[in-house]
């Protein structure tokens, strides 16, 4: 059995602090020093350092305050030790006033259940996590996503209303309020294409909801389709802060690159930069725009080699100025010989201009042109382009207006992929060698190697790695480093680290009929998913991922 947990109500069952030391007497013969230089001054030293030894050899095996509060709450010690800090404040409550209904939802390392408050009637979310060996690191690694989103209050931000754990287990369950659908599988599902008004009112939720995660000091780092969801009154809620981050921009702290699936991962982190800040979600929400408004993903590479330059085909190469200010890590090894012309306006012709105009703006190669959500909502003039999406006709619609789409999320369109992977599977069985001749073709194809032409331009640079030594696989539980090393999933923050870089961003990228790649951050192979590397290990080793 496990507990809920909830806030408590003021005053009832919170930790608290312990008593604070006495202080001093103060004025004249009350200090310290004056006590103990004055009349038997040896032998009071002498009695004060026994009744302290005394005091300290009887607290020796004693949990501190907090822990022991969080004990008696029913916390398990391997949650109480490592995330003390994100538990403070909360009271629990037994699992066994929730009834699982239904699986919708999974990733690398968790799972989401649409369940029933027994207590409320109310239907509720849980998001199971699951923990290798109940390492501190990885638990540390959870307890941050937690406060992240109690650091969050917003409408369109989704809102954690409890945890569940287990004394007898190592998993975690967040308590989220349950919402219909998400992005991606509404744009995937067939026979929904959204109006313009209906896009404007989805994006400026989204934006909204970036609005307040920055003015927290909060970057998301994984915006897609699947992590918007949508409730059945049409309001759209940011949710999965399992890769977010708190930043400072006025005093920039290094992370990670290894952060945002890859289809909507901006170019500075594919060149391997470290300092960045908003940004990097302005960039993933202008993909998300532009992906309404096209009907499926613009940018679907297979590597990140590919996606880099699908990058520079479609929003231009960086500018030499950018080169050299940025001073980005892998710049050498990926910048073209000849610089790309951007062709968003020519690509998305049949965009409206008034969405045209901010797709320019937040797909600009330099993150420092994509200005910032509040810019974007209140149509403000940048760099060229002045973003009038929401002030010009059709307006954006209210939430409650929206058409009432049937239950719809990525894992419905994932089920009907494999539904029909699986039909045509199966009647092909009676020719088993024209089976064997397409499931190899197949094979290659989902290994993710560059397209012919990306291949082309970017192979002088890509054979000076042919002659570096592959790094041998590290153990699954690297995937978790300390919140310290910046604890987004994939690898710690270290230069001078030995070992492969490993993906480890959950396959849950945005699916879709229209297109034939592979989902993005499962085919990783080698340094930067680097393709030679991979054919040399394809023989005789399984890429590390």
């Amino acid at each position: 059995m496990g507990c809920f947990v909830s806030k408590t109500t003021p005053g009832a069952g919170r930790e608290t602090a312990p008593p604070s030391r006495p202080s001093q007497p103060s004025g004249e013969g009350g200090g310290v020093g004056r006590c103990w230089s004055r009349g038997g001054g040896k032998e009071e030293k002498r009695r004060r350092k026994g009744e302290i030894a005394v005091a300290a050899a009887a607290a020796i095996g004693k949990p501190k305050p907090g822990h022991a509060l969080r004990a008696q709450l029913g916390w398990p010690e391997w949650l109480s030790a490592a995330a003390g800090d994100a538990i403070r404040g909360w009271t629990p409550r037994t699992a066994n006033t929730f009834e699982k209904i239904d699986k919708i939802g999974q990733g690398t390392y968790s799972n989401v259940y649409k369940a029933r408050d027994l207590m409320s009637g109310r239907i509720v979310a849980l998001k199971k996590v699951r923990f290798d060996n109940l390492e501190a690191d990885s638990v540390k690694f959870m307890a941050r996503e937690i406060l992240v989103l109690r650091s969050l209050d917003h409408p369109n931000v989704i809102k954690l209303e409890g945890l569940v754990t287990s004394r007898m287990s190592s998993s975690l369950y967040l308590v989220f309020t349950y919402m219909e659908h998400d992005l991606a599988g509404l744009v995937a599902a067939p026979g929904i294409k959204f109006t313009e008004s209906q896009i404007k009112c989805y994006m400026k939720q989204l934006l909204l909801g970036l609005e307040h995660c920055h003015n927290q000091g909060v970057l998301h780092r994984d915006i897609k389709g699947s992590n918007l969801l949508i409730d059945n009154e049409g309001v759209l809620k940011i949710a999965d802060f399992g890769l977010a981050a708190f930043y400072d921009p006025t005093n920039g702290q290094p992370m990670t690159s290894r952060v945002v699936t890859l289809w909507y991962r901006p170019p500075e982190l594919l060149l391997g930069a470290t300092f960045y800040g908003v940004g990097v979600d302005l960039w993933s929400a202008g993909c998300i725009m532009a992906e309404m408004l096209a009907g499926k993903p613009i940018l679907p590479g297979r590597t990140e080699v590919e996606q880099l330059h699908k990058i520079f085909k479609l929003c231009g190469s960086p500018s030499e100025e950018y080169w050299k200010k940025s001073k980005l890590p892998h710049a050498t090894i990926f910048k073209p010989q000849q610089p790309y012309k951007r062709c968003i306006a020519e690509k998305f012709s049949d965009f409206p201009p008034s969405a045209l105009s901010l797709v320019e703006t937040l797909l600009s190669v330099d993150p420092d042109e994509r200005g910032n959500a509040t810019a974007a909502l209140n149509s403000e003039f940048a760099h060229g382009y002045l973003t009038q999406f929401f002030t010009t006709k059709p307006y954006a619609c209210e939430p409650s207006s929206l058409p009432k789409f049937p239950p719809s999320k990525e894992l419905d369109v994932k089920l009907r992929e494999e539904e029909t992977r699986r039909k045509r599977s199966s009647s092909r069985r009676g020719n088993v060698g024209d089976d064997k001749k397409k499931t190899q073709a197949h094979d290659q194809g989902i290994r993710a190697f560059p397209a012919p032409e990306a291949n082309a331009e970017l192979r002088p640079n890509i054979n000076r790695r042919r002659r570096m030594p592959q790094p041998n696989a590290k153990s699954k539980s690297e995937k978790f480093p300390p919140p310290h090393q910046d604890g987004s999933i994939g690898f710690p923050l270290n230069t001078s680290r030995k070992g492969p870089v490993s993906f480890g961003v959950p396959d849950t990228s945005v699916a879709s009929s229209l297109v034939k790649p592979s989902s993005p951050g499962i085919s990783h192979s080698g340094f930067l998913g680097n393709p030679i590397a991979a054919r040399r290990r394809t023989a005789g080793k399984a890429a590390v991922t």
